[in-house]
């Protein structure tokens, strides 16, 4: 079974930047997508930016191209999401997940997810 360790998260005023952290365990590193997803109050989960470690495809929601940049450490069995430039409308709750992609079937950032951290509050002050 996955197991996924999030950390990074925080306040931090419009313009600024955070770095998000993911580890993950318990199954083959290079075999996991990994992807962030937020939700705001009163809105749907939304899927931001996913990673493909077998084959290294990228996922940037529209919202965020330009701005986040995810990449992925396989020695430290680490993806990482820097957020840069944050928006008032980037705060949320930021969730880590993953699933199996052991191919270079296309890489999905959506419901095909199967697991989740608790998430990390993210804030961005105008």
């Amino acid at each position: 079974e996955v197991q996924l360790v999030e950390s990074g998260g925080g306040l931090v005023q419009a313009g600024g930047s955070l770095r998000l952290s993911c580890v993950a365990s318990g199954f083959a590193f290079r075999e996991l997508a990994i992807g962030w997803f937020r939700q705001a109050p009163g809105k749907e989960r939304e899927g931001v930016s996913c990673y493909g470690n077998f084959d290294g495809t990228t996922y940037y929601a529209d919202a965020v191209k330009g701005r986040f940049t995810i990449s992925s450490d396989n020695a430290k069995n680490t993806v990482y999401l820097q957020m840069d430039n944050l928006k008032p409308e980037d705060t949320a709750v930021y969730y880590c997940a993953a699933v199996p992609r052991p191919s270079r079937r296309p890489l999905g950032c959506g419901d095909e997810y199967d697991y989740f951290t608790q998430g990390t509050q993210v804030t961005v002050s105008s």
